[in-house]
């Protein structure tokens, strides 16, 4: 994606008549910029204290215990980065802090339109640190905007909620009035998921001719080297039971039943047998027609900003494997995928709206929002307000 970007910065620039031109051109990519280098430290999280009893290995079990400080504690939290962004707000848009850290967005980032012609963008990496987890995020973004088109590409990385997303799009804009802008284009996105396979489900449901199951739950287990004993004794009432206790890899005993294993280990493994194979499956890439509007309306006392992308239900896969794609996502059965599939077609889409009314010099009304679906992800984010100036 990196080379994306500069491979679309370097096409611009070539589209320039002669040197005095191209050096204005990069004289003008860099104007009001701003290099930052951020980064905060806070507290992490404390969890609730956690103490069981463990049996004294010199004594039986009902001699003193040793009680066991089970608590989880990490280490400090912390984030770091650096970059430069350029990106222009709004005129309703004002700056957060006197300074910038890489967290900020707006909306010249999400809506079809921006308050300017030219370039925008944001080259911003960072080190985070969450619970123990230590994740390398980033955020490259490159927008070009004119009266009659926008080009945009992105690349976003944020590890603690694993998220890894690109996208390249190019619409052609056509201004009506001096408010509504519509633009129509194509637009490019990727993503890991393969939604609707569930590998787990499929192999533990797999049967043989005459309804047995090919591979029986327990033997999960042995595919990640436990292993079950057979074990007979006698209860309180004298009679004879009998039952598996498991013992993992390093030989440590993990359940005494059946029933406990597959109610606490085995869950784990479901889940490790899932990742395992879903990491197996390359990203996908889908090429997609896209209908967009923007209407900008501002007033020092009233101000609206509506904005939306349409993604229409002609997707094609240009990366990936198609079997695994969006596009059979609700073929995949206990057999596998069904042998009359059909691929489906589906509708994206991403709207947001922001509304403002400075009833009187005391009194505002604000309200913010944003939608967006892309295949089963549906993210969404508002507020409202009401500000009241008391003198």
């Amino acid at each position: 994606m990196k080379q994306l970007i500069l491979v679309l910065f370097a096409a611009v620039i070539a589209v320039s008549a002669n040197a005095q031109e191209k050096k204005k051109l990069f004289k003008d990519f860099f104007k009001y910029s701003t290099l930052y280098v951020a980064g905060d430290i806070k507290n992490p999280k404390e969890n609730l204290p956690n103490y069981f009893v463990r049996t004294n290995p010199d004594g039986g079990l009902y001699d003193v215990p040793i009680v066991v400080d089970g608590t989880q504690y990490h280490d400090y939290d912390y984030k770091y980065g650096f970059g430069i962004r350029k990106i222009a707000r709004f005129d309703y848009e004002v700056k957060g802090k006197l300074y910038y850290d890489g967290t900020e967005s707006n909306v010249g980032m999400t809506a079809p339109n921006s308050s300017i012609k030219g370039f925008e963008y944001v080259f911003h990496t960072e080190k985070e640190r969450s619970r123990d987890d230590v994740f390398q995020n980033h955020r490259y973004f490159l927008k070009h905007s004119g009266k009659y088109h926008m080009v945009k590409v992105e690349s976003r990385k944020q590890g603690k909620v694993n998220f890894n997303y690109k996208s390249a799009e190019l619409r052609a804009k056509l201004p009506i009035g001096k408010k509504l802008t519509l633009s129509a284009g194509a637009i490019y996105r990727t993503h890991e998921r393969p939604y609707g396979y569930n590998p787990v489900e499929i192999w533990l449901n797999e049967t043989d001719g005459n309804g047995y199951a090919v591979n029986p739950w327990y033997t999960l287990g042995f595919y990640y080297g436990y292993d079950d004993i057979y074990y007979t004794q006698e209860d309180q009432f004298g009679n004879e039971v009998s039952d598996w206790y498991w013992i993992n890899p390093e030989g440590e005993t993990v359940a005494y039943t059946d029933l406990q294993f597959r109610q606490t280990v085995f869950t784990d493994l479901m889940n490790r047998f899932n990742n395992e194979a879903w990491a197996e499956i390359d990203a996908f890439g889908v090429i997609s027609p896209v209908l967009g509007f923007d209407y900008y309306h501002y007033k020092n006392n009233f101000w609206l900003h509506a904005y939306g992308s349409y993604l229409l239900p002609y997707h094609d896969y240009v990366k990936g494997d198609e079997a695994f794609s969006y596009h059979n996502r609700n073929n995949w059965g206990l057999g596998g995928l069904r042998e009359d599939a059909e691929k489906e077609q589906w509708e994206d889409f991403q709207t947001g709206v922001v509304f403002g009314w400075k009833l009187s010099k005391n009194i505002g009304v604000f309200v913010e929002g944003e939608y967006t679906k892309f295949w089963d992800s549906k993210i969404y984010n508002s507020s409202v307000g009401l500000n009241i100036t008391l003198k």
